[in-house]
C-alpha cells in the first residue's frame, strides 16, 4: 500500500505526480526546483540562491512527513552546469547530517522552468 505525503509548506506539485510517496518504511520525494511555495515563482537566478530555496523546500517536505534531513538515505542532484557542483556541495553539507545519505550528482540539459538545480530523495522511517 502506498501514502501520498504532502504538505503546503513546500512547492505544489506542478503535474500528475505527488510530493512524495511513503511504501513500507521508505518515502519517495519528489525532485524539488527552488519555486516559492506560496508564489510557485522560481527563486533566484544564481545556484546559491536556488540551492538554499531547494533545501528549505526538502526541509518543508520532510517535515510534512514528520521526519528530517538525518532519516534521508538516498539523494540525487541534478544540476543544469556541473561547475557548480562544488557551490552545490557545500550548501547541501550545510543541511544534512552524519551520516551523509548516499548520493549521486548529475548535469542534465535543462531542469523544468529554467531552474539550474533539482534534488530527489528517499527517507527511511527506521
Amino acid at each position: 500500500m502506498k501514502t501520498v505525503i504532502a504538505t503546503d509548506k513546500a512547492p505544489a506539485a506542478i503535474g500528475p505526480y505527488s510530493q512524495g510517496i511513503k511504501a513500507g518504511n521508505l518515502i519517495f520525494f519528489s525532485g524539488q526546483i527552488p519555486l516559492n511555495p506560496a508564489t510557485g515563482e522560481m527563486v533566484g537566478d544564481d545556484i546559491e540562491t536556488q540551492t538554499h530555496q531547494v533545501m528549505r523546500n526538502m526541509q518543508a517536505a520532510l517535515s510534512g512527513a514528520s521526519i528530517g534531513f538525518d532519516q534521508v538515505v538516498k539523494a540525487t542532484i541534478f544540476l543544469q552546469n556541473l561547475s557548480d557542483f562544488a557551490k552545490v556541495n557545500e550548501i547541501y553539507g550545510e543541511y544534512m547530517t552524519d551520516p551523509a545519505p548516499a548520493r549521486a550528482c548529475v548535469e542534465v540539459a535543462a531542469l523544468p522552468k529554467g531552474a539550474l538545480i533539482e534534488i530527489e530523495w528517499i527517507a527511511c522511517l527506521d
